[in-house]
């Protein structure tokens, strides 16, 4: 069997669990399976091999209920990867000398200007701090805009003003000094371009990136044109239930405005692959390429994506969520290989994530195994501390119940997610076989939960 035929084989019927209890059988899992049981309709990919793409295809369908079904081509809102893309775009411009990557951007803001404060007494935001995220502006993501609801033009959004749903985009520390994730950097970039070239972005990107790559059936319109809206993956909840209106449009475009292909997008990995090798350079140069890939002092994110070390290995990538879509793309330097996943529910991650590890078995990448873990003794009375309701302190529509059945506990993401069996470390942390996030149950003196750690950042609060 041929690598790409062990790599198809992998994705259709070799998927992992985020975790792997010790001592157990590990059967690889069913795509097919696995897209029914997170309720995903459908997910699209792209393999790249020798800098070329090997494979792609479809699987599921475009809605819900429906017969049209997801290929390569089908497009998807690929969220926060719109960073990359138009960092690609940005470096085109500096490339070209129309911008400067270490200047102060307010420098050639026209319609909008950072607003001055105390942090940027001795430092000035720059192109370079934007692209890294080590800009230290607000507003780390944006909720996006339901059908029939009011857009805000981008000057509303950057000051977060009605109909804006979003904060203020401000200096909140810094420029320089700290990497701090920021979608409102990405914001201001896509101002930033209109403003130095006078054109609209949408028109910009197709012009720089798009039309040199062979990337066809990508766009930053907002709302999406119809002719292409009759080809694209509808957005559905946890549920499976599609989003009203199909999707949410995305006026922040630099942030999570792109629509894309896989095919699309793993051509635009294969360039990166390529430029960074020395053998392409339809939108940068090798040295330009080098800068992308190249994280400034404190940050783990060159200029656009993620720079990952494991293993002796070293890759590009970045993940992409806009409500009811997740996607990825990653790209091995030096080796040729990539991948593009995209799919079209909210509980795509998971998905997306179970067969990235199984890729990642036939494929020898690092940084993607299964989680050994070692279930421990825990007295199931202690269970009746942890049942109750449990809400999100920073997202407050979202929480979940946890429950006991017979002698185990069972996590109920809220409102109508997933349900899954947690599984003891300790006492009081707990694991699945579908999250790489551990449940963690805080007690107070008296031995009562009121709170709950969902990984190591994110807390619920108990709510009944």
């Amino acid at each position: 069997m041929t690598d790409l035929e062990n790599e198809i084989q992998a994705v259709e019927g070799g998927l992992l669990p985020a975790n792997h209890i010790q001592g157990r059988s590990q059967q690889p899992l069913k795509l097919s399976e696995r897209l029914a049981h997170y309720r995903v309709p459908g997910i699209g990919l792209a393999l790249i091999q020798q800098d070329e793409i090997a494979w792609a295809a479809g699987y599921g369908h475009l809605e819900a209920g429906g017969d049209a079904s997801v290929t390569g081509d089908t497009l998807f809102q690929a969220a926060s990867i719109s960073k990359p893309v138009i960092a690609m775009a940005a470096l085109r411009l500096v490339q070209e000398g129309v911008l400067d990557l270490d200047a102060d951007v307010n420098r050639v803001l026209r319609s909008w200007q950072v607003p001055k404060n105390e942090h940027t007494q001795t430092h000035k935001v720059t192109l370079r701090g934007l692209l890294s995220h080590t800009a230290g502006l607000t507003v780390s993501g944006f909720r996006g805009y339901a059908a029939g609801k009011d857009v805000p033009t981008m000057r509303q959004v950057l000051d977060g003003t009605p109909p804006a749903n979003s904060a203020p985009v401000r200096v909140m520390q810094e420029p320089g000094t700290a990497y701090s994730y920021s979608g409102g950097g990405y914001a201001l970039v896509g101002q930033l371009l209109e403003d130095v070239t006078g054109r609209p972005f949408a028109d910009l990107m197709q012009e720089l990136v798009f039309d040199k790559l062979g990337m066809a059936r990508s766009t930053f319109a907002q709302p999406l044109p119809e002719a292409l809206a009759l080809h694209a993956a509808t957005a559905h909840q946890s549920d499976g239930v599609p989003v009203p209106g199909r999707w949410h449009t995305y006026p922040e475009l630099g942030t999570a405005g792109l629509w894309t292909t896989p095919c699309d997008l793993a051509r635009f990995v294969v360039e990166i692959l390529k430029s960074e090798a020395g053998e392409a350079n339809a939108v940068l140069s090798f040295e330009m390429t080098r800068q992308m890939l190249t994280p400034p002092a404190g940050s783990c994110v060159g200029l656009g994506p993620a720079i990952i070390e494991t293993g002796g290995w070293t890759r590009f990538e970045h993940p992409g969520w806009n409500e009811g879509y997740h996607c990825y793309m990653a790209g091995w330097i030096g080796t040729g290989q990539g991948v593009v996943w995209m799919t079209n529910g909210e509980n795509g991650n998971l998905l997306g994530q179970e067969v990235m590890r199984g890729l990642a078995r036939v494929c020898g990448w690092p940084g993607f195994q299964p989680e050994i873990k070692t279930v421990a003794q825990v007295d199931p009375a202690v269970y009746a501390r942890y049942e109750g309701r449990y809400r999100f302190t920073e997202a407050s529509d979202w929480g979940a119940a946890v429950v006991r059945e017979n002698d185990h506990l069972v996590w109920q993401e809220l409102p109508a997610g997933l349900r899954y069996e947690l599984y003891p470390e300790s006492e009081t942390v707990f694991f699945s076989l579908e999250s790489p996030q551990r449940v963690t149950f805080v007690r107070d003196r008296d031995g009562s939960v009121t709170t709950v750690l969902f990984g190591e950042y994110e807390r619920l609060e108990r709510v009944g």
